[in-house]
């Protein structure tokens, strides 16, 4: 993967026996990131990093992590030098990421820092390349959020799921734990930002890889202004969910096909 971070701090390889990288894309969330951050850091393990990942160093994110660095001493600042914008800030975090195992998550406390737990033995029972935290399995929830942005997310997993054969019910929640060696060998496509999600989950569904998932509860953002936006991001979401169905609709041709070639050989 190509290297586009910075860290200002010493650099830490898988080799040094990091369990878990996590990967916290940020823009302007000044004072709002302190509890989020502490609230994170008090659910992992002893052999991680925390990586809050920046594009400029005007954010107002810099300086509240900086004053954080005695108390939360895990956590570093990445700069983003490959391009602004989430998914590069995302890439950016990964690249620069040393852990055998990476968590992505968002900086605006919408995620349930309780999943990571659970996520992690998942990892370690299943040797999962994917573990959602999942909205839409039997335990989990979402609370708030625009009703339009809800629908189409819990109308894409569970198709995906049903139809396409994804193992989680919740392919596009951004909350997620991948095996280093999966994002190592797994080229990155998206072009827009967080569907990239959705497409590394599809790929490991396609690569006969596992992809496991473990109930949570989302709720939208009490604070700040999501850089979500739907309208900008759907046409990339659609490549990745009709990816999805390419095996099974190869399945069907072929089996029409055979159909097809006995009634001919019938009729002959």
């Amino acid at each position: 993967m190509d290297p586009g971070g910075t860290r200002r701090g010493a650099p830490v390889s898988a080799a040094g026996g990091l369990d878990l990288s996590v990967v916290m894309p940020v823009y302007n969330e000044g004072e709002g990131v302190t509890a989020t951050l502490r609230a994170l850091v008090a659910v992992l393990p002893p052999r991680h990093e925390v990586l809050v990942v920046h594009d400029f160093d005007e954010d107002t994110t810099v300086p509240v992590v900086g004053r954080l660095s005695a108390d939360l001493p895990t956590v570093r600042l990445v700069r983003n030098r490959i391009g602004r914008g989430v998914l590069n800030a995302l890439k950016a975090g990964i690249a620069a990421s040393g852990g055998r195992h990476v968590l992505v998550t968002m900086a605006d406390g919408s995620d349930d820092y309780g999943s990571v737990g659970p996520m992690l033995d998942r990892a370690s029972a299943t040797g999962a390349a994917v573990v959602a935290a999942s909205r839409y399995m039997r335990g989990g929830r979402q609370v708030g959020g625009p009703r339009l942005k809800r629908l189409m997310s819990r109308t894409a997993g569970l198709t995906l799921h049903w139809f396409a054969g994804v193992p989680t019910h919740d392919a596009t929640n951004n909350f997620k734990l991948y095996a280093r060696d999966f994002l190592d060998a797994t080229p990155i496509e998206s072009q827009a930002g967080f569907e990239l999600a959705l497409e590394l989950t599809v790929k490991a569904t396609l690569a006969g890889r596992a992809v496991a998932e473990v109930p949570t509860t989302w709720r939208d953002r009490t604070a700040g202004m999501s850089n979500f936006r739907l309208r900008r991001w759907l046409p990339h979401y659609l490549r990745w969910y009709l990816v999805a169905f390419r095996r099974r609709i190869r399945r069907l041709v072929r089996r029409l096909v055979r159909r097809l070639v006995r009634r001919l050989r019938r009729s002959a």
